[in-house]
Order: structure tokens, then sequence, then C-alpha cells
């Protein structure tokens, strides 16, 4: 099972495993909009956490990967003093709540 998805990866219709704003980059990617590269961590390792108590399998050599293959991309490498990868991080859910 996967548990992150680069926007490329999805679809507006997937909000119930790429949460909303996941769902939505995914979506603004696949219409060819411009959306900085990246990836979402998928609810079901949310899900998988809360039943596991921990960290499922293979999410952190999924993460990894990802986080590579992004720093391929950019021509930039996370924590480099010199020319540092910048990078967002944001929690979504499946439903938009207020406040």
């Amino acid at each position: 099972m996967a548990y992150v998805y680069d926007f490329a990866q999805g679809t507006k219709e997937q909000k119930d495993l790429l949460g909303g704003k996941g769902a939505n980059l995914a979506e603004m990617t696949r219409l060819g909009l411009p959306v900085p590269p990246g990836f979402t961590i998928s609810t079901d390792a949310c899900r998988a956490f809360l039943a596991e108590g921990a960290e499922p399998a293979g999410l952190e050599e999924e993460v990894d990967a990802h986080l590579r293959a992004l720093e391929d991309r950019m021509g930039r490498r996370l924590g480099d003093p010199a020319d540092p990868l910048l990078v967002s991080v944001r929690s979504g859910a499946k439903f938009s709540m207020p406040g």
C-alpha cells in the first residue's frame, strides 16, 4: 500500500485519500496549472497511525524517496546552508472546517 502520492498522481475525486488540499493540488497539477512540485501523505497513513499507534511500516522510506525526487527536480537539498530547498507543509482534511 502506498502512503505518499506525488501531486501528478491524484485527482480532485480523491479527497478521501488525499484530503481536500492534496486532491485540489493534484487536480490543478493534472490541469497544467502552475503548481510547485510536491507530494501528499495520504489519509491512509493517518488511519494506519491511529490504528497501530505508530508510524506505519514503509512511510518514512516513501517520504524520503519523494523528498529526494523533489530535491533532484529542484536542484536543491533540504538543509543545504548555501542553497536550501524550501518547502511548505500543510495539514488538510477530507472536509473543510471553519476557523
